[in-house]
């Protein structure tokens, strides 16, 4: 199998509304249509409440047919060179650097993201791109001894087959390229779901980016569905062996339950309540721009972002009071504006959730220092301080503009504040002395932290995953090739074996 020359099917676009009019419908053995299932997913502008586009769901029957394109397609795609097989993500990454305009332009449009958080995630998943192209390269086989004479032991890395990809709404162009172009380039088929908030950013765009660079027809399917249509489907199909998903922790123990049942492996990315810990001895106005971005970056809406804001007691007045400043000068309002910095929630349901969080904080005793109003999906930033320590408000996540600040007494209590939830997926630390910023940032379970900078960090070569609730496996460099590739044992006896009978 060798990669195709460019196609056009639908159209080229010429503005971002073409990504909602012309992608509307399933992406299934390359071919585009529409789903046979019983209902409409209905894709909505959450600022202003445009309708985007209508798209009938896929049903089982098309679960199995994408997984089964996806089965005979690889099989071919895996035999292809690795430098043909790198011309594709090549073309692609080409493809998203022409159309980034009306990409950005989607991203403001189906999820909410401002100007500068749709420049954030493009930039990410051009350099996620790129790397993708190096992969291609990197899986090498291995030649290791043996204790029997005249044996020879050959270790290779080939691909798992077909991965499944289930993709969230916050960043949906960027998740969902950091799963699929990874496996693609490895050698696997694939089949995407994503989240019914934004199926066209986190869905078709994706396929269609695909197809036009010409990426073999069968290898990514992509199907616009919900649980209330195919169940677990998309999980137990025989196919796929290996499950990427990335999303709340709720649903990613049912992710795992069902795949440890299916002997799948499953790749979960999900949830966090990351601190950002200011010590005492911390450039205090460097951690506020720090915290003010870690907090409140796209509404709040990531996975990685400072749901507590800890402040040695002895510089917090100075700190408390510069950064409710800073955050009551950020502009909630239109995406579209480019000096808005808070734009809307995903949805209603993520509003009731966000101002239920700030009610129960409120009556549990804290204090509002900053609280803004709700219109429609605009939820304007919150600042508490003041929770009592046993409230379950500083245990979980909060996936809105709402930051918590907490007060402690010296290094040992901020550790143990910080370690006190049950998540443990990203995290900072702020100190005028390096060193005693690592030392700190060895005590915090969890996978990632980051000493004088923001919480929000991803990297294409670093491996990235949490610890506790916020995940299973590694995604990045080295830690992508071992998910979506597996070890294959082929030895050779050169002389002859001696058996005992």
């Amino acid at each position: 199998m060798t990669s195709q020359p460019p196609t056009s099917s639908p159209s080229s676009f010429q503005s971002s509304q073409d990504f909602f009019t012309e992608l509307d419908r399933q992406y299934i053995d390359g071919t585009w249509r529409p789903g046979r299932g019983s209902w409409d997913i209905i894709d909505f502008n959450p600022y202003n409440g445009d309708k985007l586009a209508s798209i009938t769901v896929a049903s089982v029957e098309e679960i199995d047919e994408a997984y089964r394109a996806a089965e005979r397609a690889q099989k071919d795609w895996a035999k292809t060179n690795a430098y043909t097989r790198r011309l594709v993500f090549e073309r692609a990454l080409r493809l998203v650097e022409e159309r980034e305009a009306e990409i950005a332009e989607a991203i403001i449009d189906e999820l909410g993201g401002t100007r500068v958080k749709a420049g954030f995630e493009l930039h990410l998943a051009k350099e996620f791109l790129r790397e993708s192209i190096q992969l291609a390269l990197r899986p090498q086989g291995r030649v290791i001894p043996s204790p029997v004479d005249g044996k020879e032991n050959r270790l290779y890395r080939v691909p798992v087959g077909v991965v499944g990809v289930i993709s969230p709404f916050n960043f949906p162009f960027l998740l969902s390229l950091k799963s699929v172009a990874p496996a693609l380039a490895l050698g696997n088929g694939v089949v995407l779901k994503p989240h019914q908030n934004t199926p066209i950013v986190g869905g078709s765009l994706v396929a269609k980016i695909f197809e036009d660079a010409g990426l073999p027809p069968g290898l990514l399917n992509v199907v616009i569905t919900d649980i209330a249509e195919i169940g677990d489907a998309l999980l137990t199909h025989p196919v796929p062996k290996v499950i990427s998903f990335t999303g709340s922790d709720t649903v990613g123990q049912h992710v795992a339950t069902v795949c440890v049942s299916q002997f799948k492996h499953a790749i979960l990315e999900l949830g966090g309540n990351s601190a950002l810990t200011v010590l005492d001895d911390a450039d205090i106005d460097y951690a506020v721009d720090a915290a003010v971005f870690s907090r409140y970056v796209h509404q709040g809406q990531v996975c990685m972002a400072a749901n507590r804001i800890l402040v040695d007691r002895k510089i917090e007045e100075e700190f408390t009071r510069k950064f409710v400043a800073k955050v009551s000068t950020l502009r909630t309002g239109d995406p579209r504006d480019p000096g808005t910095v808070i734009g809307p929630v995903i949805n209603s349901t993520q509003v009731d959730a966000i101002t239920g969080v700030v009610e129960q904080a409120l009556a549990e005793g804290a204090t509002a220092l900053v609280r803004g109003g709700v219109d429609g999906n605009l939820v304007e930033p919150v600042v508490l301080t003041g929770l009592p320590a046993d409230s379950p408000v500083l245990r979980q996540e909060i996936f809105g503009p709402v930051a918590l600040l907490i007060p402690f007494d010296g290094d040992e209590e901020a550790v143990r504040i910080a370690n006190d939830t049950p998540y443990g997926l990203s995290g900072a630390v702020h100190t005028g002395d390096i060193e005693r910023g690592v030392a700190f940032a060895h005590r915090i379970d969890t996978g990632m932290i980051h000493v004088n900078d923001g919480t929000v960090h991803d990297e294409p070569l670093v491996a990235f995953g949490g610890e506790k609730r916020s995940g299973l496996g590694r995604l990045n460099g080295e830690a992508t090739v071992e998910s979506f590739t597996t070890q294959k044992w082929i030895s050779v006896q050169h002389g002859r074996s001696q058996f005992p009978f």
